[in-house]
């Protein structure tokens, strides 16, 4: 019992030792700052001055390509397909073969027409002849009536030629169009008939799509909203147009990478859709490697003109709920401070700001999310490269030594 005793005196008079010992440093850390000269060294902060500048004013948008022209083939005479003369999924040239039908019956139509051709042509001499001979007779013998007659037998054998050459004409059409041949250039689909099968004319299944995928166009939308205010902006003289109002549009496909030409608006919809809000802009593309394909979905940047502002990068800026952008500054006494901007247009992958910034400001680009307002910094010039990767441009200026 005494021994447990001791024991339990033992251990309360370690506690208080420790705990003396703890409120002793405590102390001497309230009194020193934990750090030479007694205060806390400011916070390292990359930050990027503000220039104000002509800057490009650009918009994301999605888009969905689709061929530049698209042709159901379908044939235009009956009979059977004799053969078949491309490689399916293959490009082919204006011109080129693709469908042959069996042209046995369409030439022996022309043959006919031929024929009929000829025999019209036989009577047109003989009724001339007649004709000349009753002008001859009018005066001594030979009535009006029959001078009439030879007249219109003429002119009844001169159409039957026209006729005649008209079906010849027809039938050699319909031989022509035995031959099914590529109205441009193009890439082919799999054929959905075979050698063998019977088609009808101008049937309803096509035999194949012929599609041109070089250049190539770009359906892309945009909110009604959106354009009246740029509308707005250019009237007011904020936004810049190039000469001639041309746009470059820029691509960026699904796995992320940037298409490598540049493309051009083509047209844009004069109507706003009453269902979803938006219309239509059409852009067009060279795609000679083919890599962009119909179907496939993208986003496109469009410049739409220059405005003067400043860019603060995306990775500096946050959106609230209600959509304001902010961002921090560190103001002249090197202390960081919150400002909120109303209005700001997307350049690139930066915020273009009109207003609320002047020439010399420094934009906190790095360490910003664990210091709030207020707090002392220490700024270090920086810059935002294209990957959006902050790179220092000069080291800070060294502390100075505390005095012993």
């Amino acid at each position: 019992m005494r021994l447990s005793l001791k024991f339990a005196s033992a251990l309360l008079a370690c506690s208080a030792l420790i705990a003396g010992c703890s409120d002793q440093e405590a102390s001497q850390n309230a009194a020193g700052g934990g750090a030479p000269g007694g205060e806390r060294p400011p916070a390292q902060v990359s930050i990027l001055v503000m220039k104000k500048a002509p800057q490009s004013l650009t918009t994301t948008l999605p888009g969905r390509a689709s061929a530049f022209q698209t042709a159901e083939i379908r044939p235009r005479v009956s009979g059977v397909i004799k053969e078949i003369a491309f490689k399916e999924g293959s490009e082919v040239k204006e011109g080129d073969l693709l469908f042959k039908i069996e042209d046995d019956t369409y030439r022996a139509a022309q043959a006919q027409a031929q024929a009929t051709v000829q025999k019209a042509e036989a009577g047109v001499p003989t009724a001339k002849s007649n004709l000349a001979r009753q002008e001859r007779l009018v005066g001594s013998g030979a009535t009006q009536v029959e001078l009439e007659n030879a007249r219109v037998t003429l002119l009844q054998a001169e159409a039957d030629v026209a006729q005649a050459r008209a079906a010849l004409r027809s039938s050699e059409i319909e031989l022509d169009l035995t031959e099914i041949r590529a109205p441009f250039e193009g890439v082919t689909t799999a054929s959905r008939y075979s050698v063998g099968n019977v088609v009808t004319a101008n049937q309803t299944d096509s035999l194949m799509t012929l599609r041109r995928l070089d250049p190539i166009y770009i359906d892309l939308t945009e909110s009604s909203v959106n354009l009246l205010r740029l509308r707005e902006a250019i009237n007011s003289g904020r936004i810049n147009r190039s000469e001639g109002g041309a746009t470059d549009i820029r691509l960026t496909l699904e796995d992320g990478h940037e298409y490598p030409v540049v493309g051009k608006l083509d047209m844009s919809e004069m109507a706003v859709s009453q269902t979803t809000g938006t219309y239509s802009i059409r852009a067009v593309f060279d795609n000679p490697e083919g890599l962009i394909l119909p179907g496939m979905y993208v986003r496109a940047t469009v410049n739409v003109g220059t405005e003067e502002g400043f860019l603060i990068p995306q990775r500096a800026a946050t959106r609230s709920a209600n959509g304001e952008l902010s961002a921090k500054f560190v103001t002249a006494d090197n202390k960081v401070e919150t400002r909120v901007f109303d209005e700001a247009q997307v350049s690139g992958n930066n915020w273009l700001v009109a207003s609320g910034i002047n020439d010399g400001d420094k934009l906190i680009v790095d360490g910003f999310q664990w210091i709030g307002d207020g707090a002392p910094v220490q700024p270090v010039e920086a810059k935002v490269n294209e990957n959006g990767i902050v790179e220092p441009t000069a080291a800070p200026a060294a502390a100075p030594a505390a005095q012993p």
